[in-house]
């Protein structure tokens, strides 16, 4: 006897509910259970011609036991059984379909940890195209994007050395200390590309031995000046890898605020490049679905000059 194949989206579901995920928002006449939200993607699980009865928590963080059940009468249909804490939320829906949203990520920037800020930022969005990948599947990705996906494993870039995000807000993913054969080798290959023959060297004594001070020794080189043509190549293909997709887009007042404050950043931009002083422009900005606390802010990054080490600051364009 066969057994019975669901749905992706049920399946999707499951996942989300095991994990003790469970946002709902009611947009567009539409009830949307969120999946995946990041600076990449904004991804719904849809409750096609739903009602719900019962108390739905927001702000409920404890538990969950959740229950779906199938009806035939008058016709087939479903019924998600919510137990949060001591409340219950029931859906009634007649089916369940996936919305997916992807966004140009490239130029986007969040600095909440300080220091190596340019280092921080990468590692920030392998993070989100890796979770994209994971979540999504193969066919949200392009090949940039899967093969930068992989540096995840990579210990002196990932989370173990740079995180984007304070310690208490951090979510490891399995042993975030051991890299994988794979990560080292496209490690190896964009340093062959910049002609880093020291950090190949390193790289390859890395593949061997992964020791955690080689992890450190590896990480501090990539904080070197003499590497960063490594680290520019790596942050510009996630930018090119990212273009194809659309940006964000809001209301009209709110879109042609945000292009003010552009437009003022590529001026400070400009005029900086004319004193020789390196400067990148990074954007911050909420989602469009779901609102979160996020508001809209535009940021420089200088490069200090600097001797061994580069450094850079961050300033906010007002």
């Amino acid at each position: 006897m066969s057994e019975i194949q669901l749905p992706e989206a049920f399946l999707k579901l499951g996942e989300v509910l095991e994990q003790g995920q469970f946002e709902l928002l009611f947009t567009e006449g539409k009830l949307r259970l969120v999946y995946l939200m990041n600076d990449a993607v904004e991804s719904f699980l849809v409750f096609e011609n739903a009602r719900m009865t019962g108390q739905y928590r927001e702000d409920y963080e404890g538990e969950l036991e959740a229950e779906l059940s199938v009806t035939e009468e008058p016709e087939e249909s479903y019924v998600l059984v919510v137990h949060q804490g001591e409340t219950v939320v029931t859906i009634f829906f007649e089916d369940l379909s996936e919305e997916v949203h992807l966004y140009d990520y490239g130029e986007i920037g969040h600095f909440w940890v300080k220091g190596a800020e340019y280092l921080r930022q990468i590692e920030y969005k392998i993070a989100i195209v890796r979770d994209k990948l994971d979540y999504l599947g193969a066919k949200y990705c392009n090949q940039t994007e899967r093969k930068l996906a992989v540096l995840a494993d990579f210990p002196p870039l990932n989370y173990t050395c740079y995180p984007a995000v304070p310690e208490k807000y951090l979510v490891p993913r399995g042993d975030g200390w051991r890299p994988t054969k794979a990560a080292i080798d496209v490690m190896i290959e964009l340093a062959k590309e910049v002609k880093d023959k020291s950090l190949v060297g390193a790289l390859r004594f890395y593949r061997l031995f992964h020791h955690r001070w080689v992890t450190k020794r590896i990480a501090k080189m990539l904080h070197q000046a003499k590497h960063q043509q490594l680290v520019a190549l790596i942050s510009n293909k996630v930018i090119k890898g990212t273009c194809g997709y659309p940006r964000r887009h809001f209301d009209n007042p709110t879109d042609n605020e945000l292009k003010d404050q552009m437009t003022k950043a590529e001026k400070l931009q400009k005029k900086l490049r004319l004193n020789g002083l390196k400067t990148e422009i990074y954007r911050e900005e909420p989602f469009t679905t779901a609102k979160d606390s996020l508001e809209f802010h535009v940021y420089l990054m200088i490069d200090e000059k600097c001797g061994k080490n580069r450094y850079v600051r961050i300033e906010e364009v007002k």
